[in-house]
């Protein structure tokens, strides 16, 4: 399955903290009725996702305190494709 989404980049607050972007709450919805089943633990997807010219296999989880699956995103994706806090993004992912 295919999905395409546009979504601005964050940054968990602890020191040195995981940078994210998270799928769109209809989608992430959509994707959990469908692929709960498949889910490992803590709400993991084995995924791949593509962000401009980079391609990666990847998980994406599911976060229950904003009820969607938050795509993590690598240093160094985030070097390569110039990604920073607060930044538009488009991304595809398989699942």
């Amino acid at each position: 399955m295919k999905y395409e989404f546009s979504e601005k980049s964050w940054q968990h607050s602890s020191p040195s903290g995981w940078y994210f972007v998270a799928l769109p709450k209809e989608m992430s919805k959509e994707i959990r009725s469908i692929l709960k089943f498949q889910e490992e633990g803590w709400g993991r997807l084995k995924a791949v996702a593509k962000i401009g010219k980079s391609e990666w296999k990847t998980a994406i989880w599911f976060d229950t305190k904003i009820n969607t699956y938050l795509l993590p995103l690598k240093a160094e994706i985030r070097k390569k494709e110039n990604i920073s806090a607060e930044k538009e993004i488009d991304v595809t992912i398989w699942l």
